[in-house]
């Protein structure tokens, strides 16, 4: 099937949607997505991050379609012509989406342990706008400890699912979900059930905020003064290929190796997530590659941190000039300094 996102056309297999057609193009194309995830089935068309605007729904018929569509859900027609980045309608509506997600979310961002891999920093820095027009009181929730290795700060989860579909797909018997519904709905136990089985840890990974997180390695560092390398041992549970994050000669933490996506590529166990953490339990390949732009790529061992064009757009829209047609007559000339003087 041929199909056209943002003047760019490619062809691409009977059932693909929307969103993976663009990642096929690149991520200057790709839409954000805070609750799709392709390893996960059935994830997306929650976060509504995604819209796009299908201008021709396919060559058989090219009418428009009425409402911007969620691309992670939505699969492409022969003929289809999609715009996502060039629309004006498609960005004007992330920035309500963006600020939807912010209404109950907290400023924990110089504390939150997420800050720096954080897709939700991503997609407000990129698509968010500096004003908030909210002022009622946010929905508050107590922190909560999910068995030995997990934190919960519910008032940092944009409820996007994540951890659900991993807890289902990758355990024996989830004993979490969301509870209660509408501005009360929460991730909770059953019961104050504790989350411990041996791929429960993978539950971090998926979560793109700092709602759930890995209490071995709270408040230890900052994500832009650890040094990532991948490695990999010998596990009879999972592949063993995981990423290691070192603060000088320590392993502070463990994680599954992600894609440019920030998607995990192979789940990991516990075992390598939260009992190895010496160098002496791992083969270490090298350096893991940083391909998504990210401040991790400010320690000049990944990839070259690529500028967002929020900042930009942002300091043109609040430039002003400056009318001083104030007497500057009785103001001394300035004189030049000599050569010498000036280095």
């Amino acid at each position: 099937m041929k199909v056209t996102i943002d003047n760019i056309t490619l062809e691409v297999e009977p059932g693909t949607t929307i969103m993976q057609a663009a990642r096929m193009i690149g991520p200057e194309i790709a839409p954000p997505a805070m609750c799709y995830y392709e390893p996960l089935k059935g994830t997306g068309g929650k976060c509504r991050g995604c819209l796009v605007k299908v201008t021709a729904g396919s060559e058989k018929d090219p009418r428009p379609m009425p409402k911007l569509v969620p691309s992670c859900i939505t699969s492409v027609q022969d003929g289809m012509i999609v715009e996502n980045t060039i629309n004006e309608q498609v960005l004007e509506t992330r920035k309500g989406i963006v600020e939807f997600l912010l209404l109950n979310h907290p400023l924990d961002c110089p504390v939150c342990d997420q800050a720096g891999e954080c897709h939700l920093q991503d997609f407000s820095f990129e698509h968010g706008v500096s004003a908030t027009r909210t002022v009622e009181d946010r929905n508050t929730f107590d922190p909560v400890d999910l068995g030995p290795y997990i934190k919960l700060n519910m008032n940092r989860c944009i409820l996007c699912y994540r951890c659900v579909y991993a807890a289902d797909q990758l355990t024996e018997g989830r004993v979490h979900g969301v509870m209660h519904r509408g501005d009360h709905a929460e991730i909770s136990t059953y019961i104050e059930k504790a989350i411990d089985n041996d791929f429960s840890g993978n539950v971090i990974d998926v979560c793109p905020v700092g709602a759930l997180t890995d209490r071995t390695y709270r408040f230890k560092s900052r994500v832009w003064f650890s040094k990532p390398e991948d490695a990999h041992c010998d596990c009879d549970k999972c592949s063993g290929n995981v990423t290691l994050w070192y603060r000088g000669d320590e392993v502070i933490r463990v994680t599954g190796r992600k894609n440019e996506w920030g998607e995990v590529k192979e789940f990991i166990c516990n075992t390598c997530r939260f009992e190895r953490k010496k160098t002496s339990d791992w083969v270490i390949e090298g350096p893991t590659k940083i391909a998504r732009h990210s401040v991790i790529s400010a320690n000049k061992y990944g990839a070259n941190l690529i500028q967002p064009s929020f900042p930009i757009k942002q300091a043109a829209l609040e430039y002003k000039l400056i009318d001083d047609d104030r007497d500057r007559s009785f103001l001394p000339a300035r004189k030049s300094l000599p050569s010498s003087e000036k280095k």
